[in-house]
């Protein structure tokens, strides 16, 4: 099951690579407009965060809607390809594309944390970034047009889903009764730990989107910058491997410490932009930021909740989709009107997430909540 787990990781990572590293590239080739391409690519964060509210609606979270993700995904792999041509067929092409990959990985993510556990969980998910960057590497090589891009997103997605059936069918199946029953989960009771996530991904719009523009735009070259983003992979696949014997403590303060750790971060890259050794160093503490961050919140919402695989859906949801179209909103009005503070005002971001842990540290403190650790 290990072995199954780490391709899974590989390939749906591969599908990650060459979703955010080329495709914009090459729909920009093929002459679609800036806004355009904003509109396709925003579609995938807002399904993300639709989505988990379905199933408070009666959709129920099972082999079945599985299997049917698979197909969804498979599907509208295929219907990328085939729809270069129509903005609008392309566009609902993406939103089927995220339907089926944000229903996937929430899923197998259960599977992992109860077939290996969270201290394991990190040198399996490892593989997840070695096939991201791997996808990088050998594509940046062979691409020489589009439809190279579109036939390794057709292939990774095929070879994904198979993996992912066959994990699934030797997963014990669980008695969705219990599963429903055990619906926990009170986005607003719970508001202190959802805004902490959610802040934490918002802080990220600014990384994601303008990094290597405002790296360059400070005297750094795009061959350094290049450089940081693949240190940054570096030390997170590190973490990844070595960090269950962090996760083997509180894991709410350890989303506390990633948080503020993140806050250094962004700090250091506004107040020491054109210093190639200072961006070096914020660029390691990646490895708290998302390696570390990402294992301790998932690990924390499995052992906090009942209703498992809702938790992780709500949590991809919510942190990644929601957290992560307001960051990507949020970063691009504040670097066109004021971008000398952008990586300041996610500093401000990360700190409040610090600020909504500790606030639900204390919280689950004072009324006695039994998995605080």
């Amino acid at each position: 099951m290990q072995i199954l787990l780490s391709l899974f990781y590989f390939f749906y990572f591969s599908i990650v690579g060459v979703y955010l590293i080329f495709m914009p590239k090459v729909l920009l080739e093929l002459g679609y407009s800036g806004d355009e391409i904003g509109v396709i690519f925003a579609a995938a964060p807002l399904v993300r965060f639709i989505l988990p509210f379905l199933f408070l609606r009666g959709l129920k979270i099972d082999r079945t809607t599985f299997n049917i993700a698979l197909i969804i995904m498979v599907m509208s792999s295929f219907a990328f390809y085939l729809s270069l041509g129509n903005f609008y067929a392309l566009l609902f092409s993406n939103i089927f594309l995220g339907v089926g990959m944000s229903l996937l990985n929430p899923y197998i993510e259960v599977i992992s944390l109860q077939v290996i556990g969270k201290e394991r969980y990190g040198k399996i998910r490892l593989y997840g970034s070695v096939g991201f960057v791997m996808v990088a590497l050998v594509l940046v090589k062979v691409l020489t047009s589009p439809y190279t891009a579109l036939g390794f997103l057709v292939s990774l997605t095929l070879i994904t889903a198979g993996i992912s059936f066959i994990i699934a069918k030797q997963v014990e199946k669980e008695e969705q009764s219990t599963l429903e029953e055990l619906n926990d989960i009170d986005l607003f009771k719970d508001y202190k730990l959802w805004l902490g996530l959610i802040f934490m991904q918002i802080s990220f719009g600014s990384f994601y989107n303008f990094f290597t523009i405002y790296a360059t735009n400070h005297s750094i070259s795009l061959t350094t910058t290049i450089y940081l983003w693949s240190f940054g992979v570096l030390v997170e696949i590190v973490m990844l491997y070595f960090q269950g014997r962090f996760l083997r403590n509180n894991l709410i303060s350890i989303l506390q410490l990633t948080t503020f750790l993140t806050a250094l971060r962004w700090y250091l890259v506004y107040a020491f932009s054109d210093d190639i050794y200072v961006l070096y160093f914020s660029q390691s503490l990646h490895a708290f930021s998302f390696a570390l961050f990402h294992s301790a919140a998932i690990s924390y919402l499995y052992q906090l909740y009942k209703h498992k695989r809702l938790a992780q859906q709500f949590f991809s949801g919510i942190s990644y989709g929601l957290g992560g179209l307001v960051g990507a909103l949020l970063s691009g009005v504040i670097y066109e009107y004021y971008s000398e503070y952008l990586f300041l005002s996610s500093a401000f971001i990360a700190f409040s997430s610090f600020v909504f842990f500790t606030l639900w540290k204390q919280e689950v403190r004072e009324f006695g909540r039994t998995q605080i650790s």
